[in-house]
């Protein structure tokens, strides 16, 4: 009778849900809101309320306090109806309307979803679309990171106030690419854990930051231009594998991988990015589902990172712990009250909403735990000032989306992460007075939609490279194939009899979203089809040289053009957003000096054969090899962190003897370490960095000379190497990075100041963080710096 009556309450409650993030009244002409923040005396004067009887509209209380007096006013119903995003309601009595909270801004505001609560019409006809996180994360910029984070959030506001969009964007995707086939591999930053890290800090606070007021005394009550989301927590990266899917996916993962790998961006996501929000995936890790792990998110995100804001759930998670993961045998009330309990404060879905009253009612969860959650939601949302309003952002409108700044960001954005892969004679750039006519071959000759991948918006607006090209002289196009995947020749031969006439032929080749995409995991490392046969066919009959443009994320193994010499250039420029044309034209044509570096180790194509996607470990297994740069040693088409340029660069630093004599208490104790047989082993082989006052810096001072003839950009990488001797440890490991842009015969001096805690760590089968002793050394180039650790009592 209990469950009857509740669901009759939920449907009428249901009959009042709001559409989209906007306060109503709005202006009939246009949809732009009348009011832009709950909490104006006017607005509840207008719904027959007075705001002075509403605590949590008295902006003299802390947002704790306000956030408190509104649940209290809310029934158990009404809660649950607010911590669901599907079904968020309404509340006449109080003033307060529905918030939609689905958004996103990967890469530019995007409109996804059905009924999005981002949209776009005359109004707003579109946003910036930067390019996809992969060829951003290649420039190693971090101030491009969070100035496109900065474009975006303004954007979004901008939009926010014309009742165009929400202001909680689950936005970025920080998932470390494990694996070359994983399909979402466009969406993030990369392979390496520090860089996709240090990416979400840069993004979030672009994103979240209010200018002179990113830090304040109590973070619960920063301001926040829009909130950020940092996804998918934790070890998520399959989508669909010879039939396994996300849905029911169990990773089986190591203390030491989560430590190591695929809980560190979130980590700095959350203590250094001060994210205010993190969302749990829908795989499951060692058995629990995420969304579910307490350990997970209770322990790790909101108490040991100390998260300010809320944790919320990827769509329907909970409806897939009961029906893909059939996890406990769970009810709907049991899977709330698990997930609840866990640490999941907002459901993406319709469980909580459906079914959180009942677990209340049946004495599965407290009602206590739903008002912990919503809390979290509404500090969040008067951070936003979705209450109060943010006089600073409030003028932001039309003239803000869609600038003429905003597109040129986008495509230096582009014009950054280009990675030259290949350049034989200096071949590139091309000089527009000697190469007067092009031909622009291959499937991806004409892109478009193509250039700005998943979780997009609709461009300001599209510059195809036939565009681009065509600014530089005469283009002649054919695409070679019908589509991506290149499933018949009968296109090779016309494309072919171009070439044969051009001063200069430029193939467009790769991947797109029917072949890697969310829901699309790749089967194999090669070009799709017939790329490969119109590539050799075209570079064997053209009259000039040959400039091959690889449009992907993942990794392609494109040996056959790296061995051709008939093929003197190659670019990789990922998927570049709406400027793309323009900035892979003016790389080829030297208006842009390329400088971007692989952010993805490039295997040979019989490295997917070696291992299924299904094994976790990162370290070499069995008969496994291992994964990434970090531990794979094998032959690679390009390694992570390749890049050409232009010009050259040379590195120095003058030598001088690095050591840390450091002086163990009687409370600090050694931690053994495995070594190889026959390696000679220190008296104190480690120390955990927890036990350690971590006081140690290592000042590098690298001069980057510019020793060629042209102007350009170098990325200097700072390598760390672990004491010889020790097993299971990375080869090498990123530490640092700098992009420094130098004039022809230019020097400049590189700083850097690495703890020597974080920098020369490792992470022991425990899941310790420890700091060996013994002869470390800092890679810089070809400049390797010796670093030495002693223990002493």
């Amino acid at each position: 009778m209990a469950t009857i009556l509740f669901s009759v309450i939920l449907v009428i409650l249901s009959s009042s849900v709001v559409s989209f993030a906007r306060l109503d009244p709005l202006d009939a002409n246009d949809g732009i809101p009348k009011y832009l923040h709950v909490c104006d005396p006017s607005r509840f004067k207008s719904l027959g309320l007075d705001m002075a009887e509403f605590a949590f509209c008295n902006k003299s209380l802390s947002f704790e306090v306000r956030a408190k007096d509104l649940v209290d006013r809310l029934t158990s119903v009404e809660k649950a109806q607010q911590m669901g995003d599907h079904n968020s309601t309404d509340l006449p009595r109080l003033g307060l309307p529905g918030y939609r909270w689905w958004s996103e801004a990967l890469h530019g505001v995007a409109e996804v979803g059905s009924n999005p609560v981002t949209h776009f019409d005359s109004v707003v006809p579109g946003a910036t679309s930067f390019p996809n996180v992969i060829l951003t994360a290649a420039s190693f910029n971090q101030t491009l990171w969070k100035t496109i984070g900065k474009v975006v959030s303004t954007e979004a506001r901008a939009m926010y106030n014309l009742g165009r969009a929400g202001l909680t964007f689950w936005s970025p995707n920080i998932n470390v690419v494990r694996d070359p086939r994983w399909g979402r591999t466009l969406e993030t930053p990369g392979e390496d854990p520090y860089v996709v890290g240090l990416y979400a800090v840069n993004f979030v606070r672009g994103l979240q930051d209010i200018e002179g007021q990113e830090n304040t005394g109590d973070p619960n009550s920063r301001p926040l231009k829009v909130s950020a989301c940092c996804k998918h927590f934790a070890s998520y990266d399959i989508e669909n594998y010879l039939g396994l899917d996300r849905l029911h996916y169990d990773a089986k993962v190591s203390e030491q991988d989560m430590v190591e790998t695929f809980n560190l961006p979130f980590e700095m996501c959350v203590k250094e990015g001060d994210v205010s929000s993190v969302m749990c995936s829908y795989n499951r890790v060692n058995g629990i589902p995420t969304c579910a792990d307490a350990y997970l998110l209770k322990k790790l995100v909101r108490k040991d990172w100390n998260l300010h804001g809320y944790i919320v759930s990827d769509c329907d998670s909970i409806n897939e712990i009961v029906n893909s993961h059939k996890w406990l045998k769970d009810s709907g009330e049991d899977a709330s009250a698990h997930t609840l309990k866990a640490g999941l404060d907002l459901d993406c879905g319709e469980y909580y909403t459906r079914f959180l009253p009942n677990a209340v009612m049946q004495g599965k969860v407290k009602e206590a735990a739903m008002d912990k959650a919503i809390k979290y939601l509404y500090v969040v949302l008067m951070r936003l000032g979705f209450f109060d309003g943010i006089p600073s952002l409030a003028k932001l409108g039309k003239k803000d989306i869609c600038s003429k700044e905003n597109t040129e960001l986008a495509a230096e954005a582009a014009r950054e992460g280009i990675v030259l892969l290949k350049n034989e004679n200096e071949a590139l750039p091309l000089d527009p007075a000697k190469f007067k006519s092009q031909a622009l071959i291959g499937p991806h000759a004409n892109a478009t939609k193509a250039m700005i991948g998943n979780y997009e918006g609709v461009p300001c607006k599209f510059i195809s490279p036939i565009e681009g090209f065509s600014a530089f002289g005469k283009v002649t196009y054919e695409k070679g194939c019908n589509d991506i995947k290149c499933n018949n020749d009968s296109f090779i031969k016309p494309a072919v009899n171009v070439a044969k006439n051009a001063d200069a032929t430029v193939l467009f080749v790769g991947l797109d979203l029917s072949v890697e995409a969310e829901w699309v995991d790749r089967e194999d490392l090669l070009l799709p089809g017939y790329q490969t046969h119109l590539v050799n066919q075209v570079a064997a009959a053209s009259k000039g040289p040959v400039i091959l443009v690889v449009m992907t994320a993942g990794a392609v193994d494109i040996s056959f053009a790296k061995i051709n010499p008939k093929i003197q250039s190659i670019l990789w420029v990922g998927y570049p957003g709406e400027q793309g044309g323009r900035s892979i034209a003016e790389v080829v044509f030297g208006k842009y000096n390329p400088g971007g570096r692989l952010p993805l180790t490039w295997y040979e194509a019989d490295y997917v054969d070696k291992l299924p996607m299904t094994s976790m470990a990162l370290r070499p297994v069995d008969k496994y090899p291992g994964r990434t740069y970090k531990f794979f040693n094998g032959s690679t088409v390009y390694p992570f962190g390749y890049g050409l340029s232009y010009t050259s660069f040379k590195y120095e630093h003058k030598p001088k003897e690095i050591t840390f004599d450091i002086k163990l208490n009687r409370l600090q104790h050694c931690h053994g370490l495995p070594y190889k047989d026959g390696a000679p082993k220190q008296d104190c082989h480690s120390v955990s960095v927890d036990d350690l006052s971590c006081n140690y810096e290592i000042n590098l001072e690298i001069k980057v000379q510019n020793v060629g003839q042209k102007d350009g950009s170098d990325v200097v990488m700072v390598y760390s190497v672990p004491p010889e001797g020790l097993q299971g440890t990375p080869i090498k490991q990123l530490v640092g990075f700098e992009r420094v842009y130098l004039h022809a015969k230019e020097s400049k001096t590189v700083k850097f100041a690495l703890n020597a805690c974080k920098s020369l760590n490792i992470v022991d089968v425990s899941g310790y963080r420890l700091l060996p002793s013994g002869l470390h050394k800092i890679v810089v180039g070809d400049l390797s710096i010796p670093v030495k650790v002693n223990y002493k009592r």
